[in-house]
């Protein structure tokens, strides 16, 4: 079956595949002072059930989809860990790098609204080059198809990343108003463009972003169109979180998922975190974090006790180390960031 590939009239991302993951709590677009068109009252639904087929370039999916030899060996990470560093500055990317690499099994490099940074594909080849397995971030927001088609070609030649499709975060409106924001594309159809070319695919889902009746059922949408891994934002209790994955697997979903753990050891590290939309930590947590005699012990202590839950549930295949961590620096959050990866493969009896 062939699902249409009409952009939903109004919204302004042009998505086939929405809602995107920047509703706002009281349903509003996170681009324009409106309600989100899939959020109206008796929405709008989003596009029909699976299967996605074609989404992405008629050439590439419709009946030559390229042997993939090594997507039997791919797995998804238990450990992966956000790579927060400086925009286009290669040198402390990659001394960060090596520091995170003993302590996980992959690293993640975002794509910003806000910052100018390397090309995926060249991301990509400085956290390989560091000695660690990179998972990278591409955004429809600032390419149009073709620049998207360029950086998968070049991921795939390289095959060095899990590449994470997204649509992307819109841009304030004082940030680079001189450049226009493409949306050619939206995340499931870029996935699909993805997978059609050979690549380990993961996709992003907000469980608790609004409107949240219609989450699981895009994260099907995803799978359907090649996705091998669900990228999961945080969910403030695991009680919420098996919620939704029952939710989604009775939609169909089979893929695993990777579930977010929030990292922040002191005012300025949480604050960042919740300011994200559909992302909320729980009152109590941040209480006991944000009192401690040692803020930054017991942020270890309970990022480390939250993965250990997490990877305890059926169909979490890995945890996401996710956040600014500390506000006292890139050097200083990563030691946080690897600090908690190491406690965690301890507590599951795993050995550096």
């Amino acid at each position: 079956m062939e699902v249409s590939q009409e952009r939903v009239p109004g919204c302004p991302k042009r998505m086939v595949f929405g809602p995107c993951g920047g509703v706002h709590d009281d349903g509003t677009c996170e681009m324009l002072p409106a309600p989100c068109v899939f959020d109206e009252p008796g929405g709008l639904p989003i596009a029909p059930a699976s299967p996605v087929a074609p989404v992405g370039d008629p050439d590439a999916v419709a009946g030559d989809r390229p042997v993939e030899p090594s997507r039997s060996a791919w797995r998804p990470p238990t450990i992966l860990t956000d790579l927060s560093v400086p925009p286009a500055d290669a040198a402390t990317l990659q001394s960060t790098a090596r520091l995170l690499a003993g302590s996980c099994d992959a690293v993640l490099v975002g794509d910003h609204q806000d910052r100018i940074d390397f090309p995926p594909s060249t991301l990509a080849r400085l956290i390989a080059d560091a000695g660690a397995q990179p998972w990278v971030t591409l955004a429809c927001r600032d390419r149009n198809r073709v620049a998207l088609e360029q950086e998968l070609r070049a991921l795939a030649l390289d095959g060095l990343a899990t590449v994470l499709c997204v649509t992307g975060d819109g841009r304030a409106y004082d940030v680079r108003p001189d450049a226009t924001q493409a949306f050619d594309l939206d995340g499931t159809r870029l996935a699909a463009l993805a997978a059609a070319l050979g690549l380990p695919v993961a996709v992003a889902e907000t469980p608790t972003a609004r409107p949240v009746a219609l989450r699981p059922r895009r994260l099907v949408h995803k799978q359907a169109a090649g996705a091998r891994v669900g990228a999961l934002n945080h969910v403030p209790t695991a009680a919420e979180l098996d919620e939704f994955l029952d939710a989604a697997r009775a939609a169909g979903l089979q893929m695993p998922v990777i579930a977010s753990v929030v990292v922040f050891t002191d005012q300025r590290s949480a604050d960042a975190l919740a300011a994200l939309p559909g992302l909320q930590i729980a009152a109590e947590r941040r209480e006991r974090v944000l009192t401690a005699d040692d803020p930054v012990e017991a942020g270890i202590a309970a990022a480390v006790d939250e993965a250990v839950l997490l990877l305890g549930m059926h169909g979490v295949a890995g945890v996401n180390l996710s956040g600014l961590a500390s506000a006292d620096g890139v050097q200083a959050a990563a030691e946080i960031q690897a600090e908690i990866g190491r406690r965690v493969r301890e507590a599951r009896g795993v050995r550096p």
